[in-house]
């Protein structure tokens, strides 16, 4: 991981933030995408670069233009020399029954967790096949069973896993393409029907009967990224055993 340029979307806050702290730990100089976040991206580069310098900045875009996306990449490649990861974290999460979906919500869920991940690794491919990279995209357990009520989110999450298979013979051989299927490990801001009840039900359904943490997904990414050599089209559950208890 030593020197290695990692791109990280969604990289200022939440499981992005600790897949970024954790890769830089490791060696890694960290690239921190961000479209609105920005006081937190600003300190997680300060806080990145005082460990050492000149080993982590921030890139701003909305990843729901792909037209800028090239330009993202030209932007990294000129700040740190090469690109050798893209780990796709950004996304978007509220609730979407069918009733209510509208076609502004298709174009956000769609475009921040399929459309982005495969412009960027479009953009990204050349460098990626240079530098004989990865890209690691943070999927869901949803997208094999779909969660109530979120009917947009799952469509694209498991759109996320199918490019994620496509990806990786696209790019074969020089470029592993892998995913990450969280469970449960940060509660979603943005889903305030999740008192204290809701949450305890489905804790209770995973193996482990507690909450993940969001190293667990850093954790994971970095043995795709720098211990998994010959594991590529795959999509690891780190949810506890929830998948195995739906």
């Amino acid at each position: 991981m030593q020197g290695k340029v990692i791109l990280v979307t969604g990289g200022a806050k939440r499981v992005g933030a600790a897949i970024c702290r954790r890769l830089h730990a490791s060696g890694a100089r960290i690239a921190i995408h961000y479209r609105s976040s920005s006081a937190e991206a600003l300190n997680l580069r300060d806080a990145l670069n005082a460990l050492r310098p000149d080993s982590a900045a921030i890139f701003q875009a909305d990843l729901l233009d792909s037209s800028v996306l090239p330009g993202l990449v030209r932007e990294i490649i000129a700040q740190f020399g090469q690109l050798d990861a893209l780990v796709n974290n950004a996304s978007s999460f509220y609730a979407t029954p069918l009733a209510d979906v509208d076609q502004q919500q298709w174009n956000d869920l769609l475009g921040t967790n399929l459309k982005a991940p495969l412009f960027l690794a479009q953009a990204a491919a050349t460098e990626l096949r240079r530098r004989h990279g990865c890209i690691v995209n943070i999927a869901d357990i949803h997208a094999e069973r779909p969660m109530h009520g979120h009917l947009l989110y799952s469509v694209a999450k498991a759109g996320l896993v199918a490019l994620t298979k496509g990806l990786a013979q696209e790019l074969a051989p020089q470029v592993r393409v892998n995913a990450i299927a969280p469970g449960v490990i940060i509660w979603p801001e943005s889903e305030a029907w999740l008192d204290e009840e809701q949450r305890r039900k489905i804790v209770a359904h995973t193996l482990l009967k507690r909450e993940g943490e969001p190293d667990d997904i850093a954790r994971t990414a970095q043995f795709l990224i720098a211990e998994a050599p010959y594991v590529t089209g795959q999509i690891i559950a780190v949810d506890g055993g929830r998948s195995v208890n739906l």
